[in-house]
């Protein structure tokens, strides 16, 4: 007796959405072997992949009476018919098994149970089979075009439900590696920076030391040991900020401070620079304003100090760096524009990730590990602010940030609940 077609078409749909809803592989792949059965009036269904070692068919889902009795099971290309419908990647109805020599009788043995009559189609994916589908025992002996049609359609969503599945793990155990890296490299830069500074240190007092003792002769050299030093100690710090953000041990020191006053500091500190370079450095803030913030000065000089350095470093000869203060209702806003070399589109997305570089010759020219723009990005969170950049390439850029006038308070010396 046929199937009602109302009921058909609901059941499937019934399987069809439950796929967006899947919790596990093998709660779904028993709802499409029960579907199968249902709707095709069969005594039982189970699906077989194909294992490309051993060149043989495999049960990857049966019904739960006969999963102890043939899961280890093995079934053969050339001598069974979901072999068959393997090869020839088409289905295959066989109405009376004991007069056809394609069906593989030792699975009943190994289940006890006899079967009469089968359906199989091929799974495929990409056009490729990986396994057959199959049911058994129809109540009238007879498989139809429609069955054929049905267990197709139930294949399909049993090859996307695996499909998802092997995905999805595939997702996962990407992100554990990447957390595991992420962990390794983190302990790393930890060690390493802990380790460098005693030793870095001692260089620097001894060669300061030494820079009162040579007199002229060597002072190029001393000089060039305290300068690559002094470079070293601040990518060494320059890793311990963003360490400390990632690992939970960054801590700000909140005040009221003057965001125009660390302006005009840090400027002046970059005023000889700029000068060497032939690069105007301006200040742009309106008369009488004092910007102030809660924050903690000395991180907001960091932030600020890295985006004029990163301005100069990429501003030719007869370029300019202008430093502007904003103060707006509820923040203030700083912006340090310059008519340098500018960033390409493609390298915009990742100029603030730890250790990212703009692949370009000026970049290599200039060196630097790509920290200094990573360690900004990290101190202005640490203040629940924003950074951003604005940039053409052969035009320059605008690194942006802005700073909450307020912030939530917090215990002076205490980590930062974001860190």
């Amino acid at each position: 007796m046929a199937v009602d077609q109302s009921k058909l078409l609901a059941r499937l749909l019934e399987v069809t959405r439950n796929l967006s809803t899947m919790v596990d592989l093998e709660t779904y792949m028993r709802s499409i072997l029960s579907a199968a059965a249902e709707l095709t009036e069969s005594e039982s269904a189970s699906l077989m992949e194909y294992d490309d070692v051993a060149r043989e068919l495999y049960f990857k889902f049966v019904p739960w009476f006969h999963r102890d009795a043939i899961t280890l099971a093995k079934v053969p290309l050339n001598e069974s018919a979901a072999g068959w419908v393997f090869l020839h990647v088409k289905p295959l109805a066989i109405d009376d098994v004991k007069n056809d020599n394609r069906h593989y009788s030792k699975i009943d043995e190994m289940a006890g149970s006899v079967t009469r009559s089968l359906l199989g189609v091929p799974l495929l994916l990409h056009g490729r089979p990986v396994g057959v589908f199959e049911v058994f025992n129809k109540a009238d002996g007879h498989y139809t075009d429609e069955d054929v049609t049905v267990i197709e359609t139930l294949a399909s969503l049993a090859t996307t439900a695996m499909q998802n599945d092997l995905l999805e793990g595939s997702v996962v155990s990407s992100q554990n590696e990447s957390r595991d890296l992420e962990r390794l490299k983190n302990e790393f830069i930890a060690i390493t920076s802990h380790e460098l500074r005693t030793p870095l240190g001692l260089i620097l007092g001894h060669a300061t030391f030494l820079r009162e003792l040579v007199g002229n002769d060597h002072a190029e050299q001393v000089d060039s040991i305290i300068r690559n030093a002094a470079k070293l100690k601040e990518i060494i710090e320059s890793l311990a900020s963003v360490d400390n953000y990632q690992t939970g041990g960054a801590r700000i020191r909140q005040r009221k401070v003057s965001i125009a006053r660390i302006i005009e500091d840090v400027s002046a500190s970059f005023r000889d620079i700029a000068f060497q370079k032939g690069v105007a450095l301006k200040v742009e803030i309106n008369r009488g304003d004092d910007l102030f913030v809660d924050a903690d000065g000395s991180k907001t000089a960091i932030v600020l100090s890295n985006l004029v350095k990163n301005a100069l470093t990429f501003t030719n000869e007869g370029g300019h760096v202008i430093i502007r203060g904003e103060q707006q209702p509820d923040y203030v806003q700083v912006a340090v524009e310059d008519n340098g070399v500018g960033i390409p589109a493609k390298d915009l997305p990742y100029v603030f990730e730890r250790f990212y570089q703009v692949e370009s010759h000026l970049t290599r020219r200039h060196g630097g590990m790509g920290l200094g723009l990573s360690v900004a990005k990290v101190m202005v969170e640490l203040h629940d602010g924003r950074i951003w950049v604005d940039s053409k390439e052969g035009i320059g850029s605008t690194f942006t940030f802005v700073l909450p006038v307020e912030q939530k308070k917090l215990e002076e010396d205490s980590v930062h609940p974001f860190a």
